[in-house]
């Protein structure tokens, strides 16, 4: 009874919430309802956009109808377009010509190449494509005919720059030498064009600003030396670049072939080890498990341990690291060590005879087989040809004191050279004896490391040389001291503690052969033959106190 009368007094009140004439259902019902009236200038702006989208709809059928029509008047649409991404699906025994390899005697031939497409230009019925292939190039010419569209033109013409593109044409004799390619007497008529990769429109640099010759900035854009580097895939596309790393790997190649044929044997050697390959400071620390390591600032101890083990002849080309915070045109914390270390009978001249001889037959052999790369090299970076006398000039170090003296240079007898009189002295060499390629023989004992064997005539000297290039040091050797005892001595003199050389002095503790060597850092070697002015240039991805990438 309670509850009915309860329910008979709710009843009224809640019919009132729910009366559809109280304002804040009726507000309710316009926001869950129907849209609520717009004012005229939201009206005007709706009608705008609607308009707008019509129009443009409009404008999108048009296209898709002009280009539907021109799909069906394009004769040429199966000879040009992308092609699908490689995937390794199928085997065409299609066979391609490198652009190196076209030649006149090919006239008239159909050929396939690929490469890059470097520049297009379309003029009327024709386009002209640059197509180049590392540090060659080619001209096809596309022309509207009963084969070739006026589409195909406009598509040929309009393919980005640094696109991968295959084309099919016949060769042509040129009727005047085309001077802006490699392939001056021959051109390509092109029958078709597939992109194989297509590039962005927009590149970070342009290939022809990176290739121009120095000296003629003034005839466009010059690309320093950063951004070179921080887009370093573009730029080593540039004829220069790819020139550089091929004499590159000419010097490494050169270097195996003369130490092989002569009884070396190729050795690897770590590159984490337990504590500073040469001491001081100048030396990466790693973490290594529990406890730390170091990188390895040169292979030295592994090769006279090698030596030690009777592999009498050894070398090994590998990174070497250096933690120096030098940021000059020849110094880099890693680069590619090239060294050497060689058992010898009686005298350290065995082992310098040999490392001269070597890097002679180096230099002819860059000569002799790199002659187009160095050639392309000097079109940019302008240089006098690098030369040598055989057999190579061997300084002793008094004269070399007595050659500055007379040029001017305050300097005493047992005072290590400055970089700035290593180059001064480079060039009285030159002018003394027409060489840029010289060793100095007979360092000061004291600017020498304590390994370093004095001198038996003179013990103010040492059995230890440099070796320069262009009047800057590119290898620093000598005979090794051999005996645990004597190393011991001089490691006392030099106030270097024993126990931090304990295994490299037991390493000679059960007998050692004398032996001489010394190490060379490949880039700079590159760098001085071809007369650039810095390292990074002979580096493919420099690492330097400010660069860790790319």
């Amino acid at each position: 009874m309670l509850a009915s009368l309860l329910c008979r007094r709710l009843v009224p009140a809640t019919l009132k919430l729910v009366n559809h004439h109280h304002p804040v259902f009726s507000r309710a019902m316009t926001s869950e309802g129907t849209d609520p009236p717009i004012s005229k200038s939201a009206a005007k702006k709706l009608a705008a956009k609607q308009a707008k989208e019509a129009k443009k709809a409009e404008v999108q059928a048009r296209l898709k109808a002009e280009a539907d029509a021109r799909d069906v008047d394009d004769y040429s649409k199966d000879k040009y377009g992308k092609q699908p991404i490689c995937t390794s699906s199928e085997k065409t025994g299609r066979k391609w010509v490198e652009v190196e390899d076209l030649d006149t005697s090919m006239a008239g031939e159909e050929v396939l190449v690929r490469g890059r497409v470097h520049l297009s230009r379309v003029t009327g019925k024709q386009c002209f494509l640059k197509l180049r292939h590392r540090y060659y190039s080619v001209q096809i010419v596309y022309a509207v005919d009963e084969k070739i569209s006026k589409q195909m033109i406009k598509y040929v013409g309009g393919c980005p720059k640094e696109s991968i593109v295959d084309v099919q044409g016949v060769v042509v004799k040129a009727d005047v030498p085309i001077e802006s390619c490699s392939q001056k007497n021959l051109e390509l008529q092109g029958m078709t064009f597939h992109v194989v990769s297509e590039s962005e429109p927009q590149l970070p640099l342009q290939i022809d600003d990176a290739s121009r010759p120095v000296g003629t900035e003034g005839a466009g854009p010059i690309v320093n030396q950063d951004t070179r580097l921080n887009n370093r895939i573009l730029d080593l596309r540039t004829p220069t670049s790819q020139a550089i790393f091929r004499v590159g790997h000419g010097v490494v190649e050169l270097f195996r072939e003369y130490l092989s044929a002569n009884g070396f044997t190729e050795i690897h050697t770590p590159k984490i080890i337990s504590a500073a390959s040469e001491g001081g400071a100048n030396v990466f620390k790693v973490s290594y498990f529990k406890g730390n390591a170091f990188l390895a600032q040169s292979p030295q101890l592994y090769k006279q341990m090698a030596v030690c083990a009777d592999i009498e002849r050894v070398f090994t080309v590998g990174a070497v690291f250096r933690a120096e915070d030098s940021n000059t045109h020849r110094h880099l914390c890693e680069f590619t060590g090239l060294d050497i270390e060689m058992a010898f009978k009686e005298h350290y001249h065995e082992a310098l005879t040999v490392i001269g001889d070597m890097f002679i037959s180096m230099f002819k052999g860059l000569q002799k087989r790199y002659a187009t790369e160095i050639e392309i090299v000097n079109k940019q970076f302008p240089a006098d040809p690098f030369k040598f006398v055989e057999p190579a000039l061997v300084l002793n170090y008094p004269e070399a004191i007595s050659m500055l003296r007379e040029g001017g240079i305050e300097i005493g007898d047992f005072d290590d050279l400055s970089t700035p009189n290593e180059k001064f002295l480079g060039k009285l060499v030159k002018a003394k004896y027409d060489t840029d390629f010289y060793i100095l023989d007979k360092y000061p004992l004291e600017v020498r490391p304590f390994y370093t064997m004095p001198c038996p005539h003179d013990p103010k000297y040492s059995n230890s040389y440099d070796i320069f290039m262009r009047g800057e040091e590119i290898m620093s050797g000598a005979q090794r001291i051999h005996d645990p005892a004597l190393l011991e001595e001089r490691a006392k003199v030099h106030e270097i503690e024993l126990e931090t050389i304990r295994s490299y002095i037991d390493s000679f503790k059960f007998g050692s052969s004398p032996h001489a060597g010394g190490g060379v850092g490949g880039e700079r070697v590159l760098m001085l033959f071809l007369g650039l002015d810095n390292i990074r240039k002979t580096s493919m991805f420099p690492r330097d106190p400010k660069r860790l990438t790319p």
